[in-house]
């Protein structure tokens, strides 16, 4: 929104707040939830967590309590930084957690004078934030204030300590913290770095936007760890469903990069306000999270004269595992390794298959996560004894050894870059009373790549679809909510009684 912040300004406010937060009581190791959009406080709270020693806990703001609930316990979280416009939910499951120290900001908390009217605007104009009753809450800014008086006491800190909780869906539908350490996350801050620079070799001050959402673990390493390490200025944009947002941000600064998924660049080639803004000095453009549609690729090229830089990766990679490089982009491909990364494709029989040949993905490197917190079952089925990741997705390597993707989880939606499991779709719904069974699986669709689409046996007559829209809005974000539903009188199974998605989608 126009107002910026030195290096030197987050150095100070974010080691003000991780004296706060070690005056509070929390010690190393403890973790802390960050559950706010793309604001300024977002960078200082993650770094201030990181000065005082505990582990950040990213929290998608539009989950509902029973997600937020689920993931707060999980990951045993003991303090919070949420935005006020999602406190009322906080307030329902408060109680059901082990937080005790709970920050409460805004939109414009940082924004200075500007901040005011912009808070006035989102609680009283536009009616944004629900009343809401936390006991023992502070502001953010209090909490900055307080952080002057506390000096941040030494602990011991290396390369193999977990930093972030990183959470992902597996295909059980069982979400899982991903533990992610220094080690991973500064390797693969240097991976991107080197793919990235070239593109922007003859740019003194970069100015990068992130339109996609900082607790999303693309956008995290990205564009809050990446490019801040290349000295960048990073434009953050609040909502980027907002085209209007982002175009404001082309028209006020000359912008050099931008990373994206396919269907926001999609929606803004087809944006009137923004083929009509200044995207000339644009040097890098990045996709990842989805697949990039050729269509799209070829229509934001024509455009802007850049080409989309496609890369694959995953959460427990931290995540980028393979990215085009400068002068050697392949559409279609999602590039080679980044900088000391193994890739094989294997075979079901576990033999290394040549170049050409379908099967799924493996990864080694110093990005792979330490593993899933407090699961070592499903951390020993995800990273093989010798240190290679399972990815679950299926791709072969062409003849120069670019990736190409070929499908991915077996059951997994893919829905706007964001993981969706049938399973927890199919939980949900199942809790109705009138439901005797469902299964959930992904359709295309143009807006969002894939939604998802559930296939409902009745247990009562009665039930209706706005009656199973109505209960999965209040159990499910937004995203994961089925946008076609169908009955049936009974679905396919196996002898064993198992339901076979795969009969569905075909």
């Amino acid at each position: 929104m126009g107002v910026t912040i030195t290096f030197k300004e987050l150095d100070k406010l974010s080691t003000q707040f991780g004296g706060y937060l070690q005056s509070r009581g929390l010690e190393p190791g403890d973790k802390i939830a960050l559950m706010m959009p793309n604001i300024l406080q977002y960078p200082i709270a993650l770094f201030g967590a990181m000065k005082a020693g505990l582990i950040v806990v990213n929290t998608n703001p539009l989950y509902t309590p029973r997600e937020m609930e689920h993931q707060f316990n999980d990951s045993e979280v003991k303090a919070i930084v949420i935005l006020e416009n999602f406190a009322y939910n906080l307030e329902k499951i408060h109680s059901a957690t082990s937080i005790k120290t709970v920050i409460i900001t805004s939109i414009g908390g940082m924004l200075g004078m500007k901040g005011i009217m912009v808070n006035f605007a989102i609680r009283n104009v536009k009616r944004m934030v629900p009343k809401f009753n936390i006991p023992n809450t502070i502001t953010f800014n209090e909490a900055v204030k307080r952080g002057k008086d506390f000096q941040i006491t030494p602990f011991d800190n290396g390369p193999e300590s977990v930093i972030v909780h990183q959470y992902t869906g597996g295909t059980t539908g069982v979400s899982k913290g991903a533990m992610l350490t220094n080690k991973n996350l500064v390797s693969n801050m240097l991976q991107i770095r080197a793919f990235m620079e070239p593109y922007l070799k003859d740019v003194e001050h970069p100015v990068i936007v992130a339109p996609l959402p900082l607790y999303h673990i693309f956008a995290f390493t990205i564009n809050c760890l990446a490019t801040m390490d290349i000295g960048a200025l990073s434009v953050l944009i609040v909502n980027p469903k907002d085209l209007k947002t982002i175009t404001k941000e082309f028209q006020r600064y000359e912008v050099h990069g931008m990373t994206g998924v396919n269907t926001l660049y999609n929606a803004l080639v087809n944006d009137a306000g923004f083929r009509a803004a200044n995207w000339k000095e644009l040097k890098f453009v990045a996709a990842g999270g989805t697949a990039l549609q050729k269509t799209v690729a070829n229509a934001w090229k024509d455009l802007t004269g850049q080409e989309i830089s496609e890369g694959y990766g995953m959460t427990e990679s931290s995540p980028v595992v393979t990215s085009n490089p400068y002068g050697k982009n392949k559409i279609g491909t999602t590039g080679v390794p980044v900088s000391s990364t193994d890739l094989r494709i294997m075979s079901d029989d576990g033999t290394v298959l040549a170049q050409g040949e379908v099967g799924e993905i493996q990864v080694k490197g110093p990005q792979i996560m330490k593993g899933y917190y407090n699961q070592p079952e499903a951390t020993a089925k995800t990273i093989t004894s010798d240190g290679w990741l399972n990815t679950g997705d299926i791709g072969k390597l062409d003849e120069e050894g670019y990736l190409q993707i070929v499908d991915r989880k077996k059951d997994m939606i893919l829905v706007s870059g964001f993981n969706v499991y049938p399973n927890e779709i199919e939980d949900v719904i199942c809790l109705h009373d009138k439901v005797l069974e469902c299964a959930a699986i992904g359709i295309p669709s143009e807006r969002s790549g894939e939604c998802v689409k559930v296939f409902i046996v009745k247990k009562d007559k009665s039930l209706n679809e706005d009656e199973v829209k109505r209960h999965c809005k209040e159990n499910l974000t937004g995203y994961k909510v089925p946008k076609e539903i169908e009955f049936r009188d009974d679905l396919p199974k196996s002898n064993v009684g198992k339901i076979l998605r795969r009969k569905l989608k075909a």
